[in-house]
């Protein structure tokens, strides 16, 4: 399995003129920003400002929809679901339950905060490589612990994912169908069970591999990132426009 990153898309250029911990900052700052939003004009702006910043860096519709699809999944469920969970002037009825324009409402600011959020976060996080992006998190004095987990589960993913599937041929090589009955989901707890002692079994052979080359608990930054003078005036841009949103947030 290969990870396929967004940092392949051509328009990516415009992006790598700038420290990675500034798009960190930028994309921290967004969504603390949108989540703060009620206004639907205002998340609507932010929509189409999080749209704007996708096209500018060059990201593909395609790519862009594949992603969303995931997520919309859950939001069509959102939709469906919450207008009638929530109290509030009558807008359908189905029966015994209500749906109502709060619900709605409700939904429907969710909905866009949530596209808003995971779009700028794509263009901004998403097309930074994994490695690059563990040295920005090094340099933002996050957690090495939280910094080497997520390094490793970048790293070893694609490699637990190829033992899932010689696991899944040695099934098929045996003749096993999957069905709806008690040998199917006996058969599903082994696979699983046998793929978490595998990978029990490598990590501890990669923690020892990492000792014999003088691994003390901590991964040391190769290269430091150096903040410009367009890194600052970026990061007070992404100020001004996040003061002048709650600003309206507060006055209209």
């Amino acid at each position: 399995m290969q990870l396929t990153l967004i940092e392949d898309e051509p328009g990516n250029d415009r992006l790598r003129q700038f420290d990675p911990r500034l798009r960190l900052i930028a994309a921290l700052l967004f969504a603390l920003t949108v989540v703060s939003l009620h206004l639907i004009p205002l998340l609507l702006l932010t929509l189409l400002l999080a749209l704007g910043m996708a096209w500018w860096i060059g990201l593909s519709g395609s790519l862009l929809l594949k992603r969303l699809l995931v997520m919309e999944g859950f939001m069509i469920a959102l939709l469906v679901m919450l207008p009638f969970s929530v109290p509030g002037e009558s807008l359908l009825t189905l029966g015994p339950f209500n749906a109502s324009v709060e619900g709605v409402q409700r939904a429907l600011q969710i909905v866009r905060r949530a596209n808003a959020i995971v779009i700028l976060l794509m263009a901004l996080i998403g097309t930074l490589e994994p490695v690059v992006l563990g040295h920005a998190l090094g340099q933002l004095r996050l957690p090495d612990k939280l910094i080497h987990l997520f390094l490793f589960t970048v790293r070893y993913i694609g490699v637990l994912f190829d033992e899932y599937r010689r696991l899944r041929l040695a099934m098929r090589a045996r003749a096993f169908v999957a069905g709806s009955n008690r040998h199917t989901w006996r058969t599903f707890g082994w696979l699983v069970g046998m793929l978490l002692v595998r990978s029990l079994e490598r990590s501890e052979r990669i923690l020892a591999a990492m000792k014999c080359r003088g691994f003390n608990g901590r991964l040391y930054l190769v290269k430091q990132n150096i903040w410009s003078r367009h890194d600052t005036l970026a990061l007070l841009l992404s100020l001004s426009l996040s003061g002048t949103l709650l600003l309206l947030e507060q006055t209209l």
